[in-house]
């Protein structure tokens, strides 16, 4: 098998054949001496700052529902009490350590507003951007795994997240699980892969490292816990002994002892989380067969964007390079994937399509392989084109290779291009801090209805992004399901957006921009959302 060892800046360092030294990245002169000179440590920031950049140009309003809940839920800790609403039916929100404590240090810091809330979010991305980065860095080197985070950072995944536009999920932006528990474990696999380079007291605490970042994966997602039956099949991989899986296992235990004494202490049940998180689920909504269940990971991938289909092809890519090549990193990819989708396709109904646990269609469930994916779709790429691109390039001739070099460059642009525009269309909340400055000190409007979407976004927005109350007035919120209006809402002032991705319109598809007797108190510059009274 081939050396998991991949050329890079970390890689133990070996002379090249023709017997020169391998040059070193400089730093620039002018930098401090106390200035870092580590490149990765360099290239990680760009990747932070270029989350917070894609964050900033889309940047959607504080959620409703399972966002609003954990906010609520770390402005209540530790007082929380899940016999009660809002927390009453979803219980597995708001028992996660690893989410629940991060948002009450940033309301401690920030105040319990937008501020924080944005606050939580952008930590969020930068963890998932960067363990991506330096998971597949750690395989393949600084090229692809700049590559691979570039892919995934402009992914309508990853862009189209504004309910108030066309969503396709929930991820850059929002106060959830998925993108903090995925970039704790791929900055576990990190730690795992260059412990492997590693010898002595520094692969120990690289190891430990690694471990602690596995355990606080938990933390945030528990169904990643499912992945770490991965852990020794990728030691073996790396050839790191198994008898070291001790020092992986040490931090992880003590997360999970410290978990469970939080729990104990704030719950009065140090199993709540994992009781939660099983008890979440049952018959589904739609009917579900063996057969839609086994095709999960498919239509994740597949039913939300066209541009999913790349992962798909880079699995396909992957499984050929490794069966061509026998490369040990294009196995511990797949084995990487392998880990989540087993639990999560078997607990989507495979095992009992009437009684589904996890709901493996949904996108961002996927998201702790897609850093899998992407290194073992370029990884594939770069070793296939360095053991048979040279015999292509000597058929293809010199005068052929700008075709080939152009063919490469219209593929980007392909991608990116229409990536960018996706990312200059979200609708930011704009239409939301425009009805927050008409709303400040309004003392015209003192009572607003609005459905519990609304209603829990629009919560931010009567207050200032620190958390200072700016409106006075009442705001009323009443089930979006609800056959009709409420009877005060019927009179309004009514908070009123037409759903453009996938939520369903508010009761019974009430629309007061076509209804007679309807008149318009406010609306926001782009029409997203409207203010409406009665005649």
């Amino acid at each position: 098998m081939t050396s998991i060892t991949p050329r890079t800046s970390d890689a133990p360092r070996r002379p090249p054949r023709d017997g020169r030294a391998s040059p070193r990245w400089a730093a620039p002169a002018w930098l401090p001496s106390w200035v870092p000179r580590r490149r990765v440590l360099w290239l990680s920031l760009l990747v932070a700052a270029a989350s917070l950049a894609v964050l900033w140009a889309i940047l959607p309003p504080p959620l409703y529902a399972d966002p609003y809940y954990v906010f609520t839920a770390g402005h209540l800790w530790p007082h929380i009490d899940l016999d009660k609403e809002p927390f009453l039916d979803v219980p597995h929100q708001v028992t996660r350590m690893g989410l629940v404590l991060p948002v009450k240090l940033a309301q401690l810091l920030l105040g319990d507003g937008q501020a924080a809330y944005t606050a939580v979010a952008a930590a969020s991305g930068c963890l998932f951007f960067v363990g991506c980065y330096l998971a597949v860095r750690s395989l393949f080197g600084d090229a692809v795994g700049l590559t691979a985070t570039a892919l995934l950072l402009v992914h309508p995944f990853f862009v189209s997240v504004s309910p108030y536009g066309h969503d396709v999920t929930w991820s850059t932006g929002a106060v959830l699980p998925d993108m903090p528990g995925a970039g704790l474990f791929a900055l576990g696999v990190a730690g795992l892969v260059v412990a492997a380079r590693r010898t002595g007291r520094r692969q120990l605490w690289l190891l430990a490292a690694a471990g602690l970042c596995f355990g606080s994966a938990f933390l945030a997602r528990e169904f990643l816990a499912f992945m770490y039956i991965a852990i020794p099949f990728m030691m073996l991989l790396l050839r790191i002994p198994l008898r070291r899986i001790v020092v992986v296992a040490g931090p992880m235990l003590g997360t999970l002892a410290v978990n469970l004494l939080h729990n104990l202490a704030v719950f009065g049940d140090p199993l709540i989380e994992l009781r939660s998180a099983a008890e979440h689920g049952g018959a589904p909504s739609e009917p579900v067969t063996r057969a839609l269940a086994l095709g999960s990971f498919f239509r994740a991938m597949l039913d939300w964007s066209p541009l999913g289909a790349l992962f798909i092809a880079a699995l396909a890519l992957n499984i050929v390079g490794w069966a061509l090549t026998r490369d040990r990193r294009l196995a511990l990819t797949l084995v990487w994937f392998a880990a989540l989708w087993a639990p999560l396709t078997l607990l989507s109904g495979l095992l009992d399509p009437h009684d589904i646990s996890l709901r493996g269609w949904l996108a961002r469930y996927w998201f702790a392989v897609l850093p899998a994916l992407a290194a073992g779709g370029l990884g594939s790429a770069v070793l296939l084109a360095r053991a048979y691109g040279a015999p292509l390039a000597r058929r293809l001739g010199d005068r052929r290779r700008p075709a080939v070099a152009a063919l490469l460059a219209v593929l980007a642009a392909a991608y990116f291009v229409p990536a960018a525009r996706t990312v200059a269309e979200q609708p930011r909340d704009d239409a939301w801090s425009e009805l927050r400055g008409w709303l400040d000190g309004n003392t015209r409007v003192t009572d607003i209805w609005a459905d519990e979407r609304l209603g829990q976004t629009m919560s931010f927005y009567v207050r200032s992004p620190t958390g200072a109350r700016t409106w006075d007035g009442t705001l009323h919120t009443f089930p979006q399901t609800s056959p009709a209006l409420p009877a005060g809402a019927a009179d309004g002032p009514l908070l009123y957006t037409h759903w453009r991705g996938q939520e369903p319109q508010s009761s019974d598809g009430v629309d007061p921009t076509i209804t007679p007797g309807w008149r318009l108190l406010w609306r926001s510059s782009d029409s997203v959302l409207q203010l409406w009274q009665r005649s």
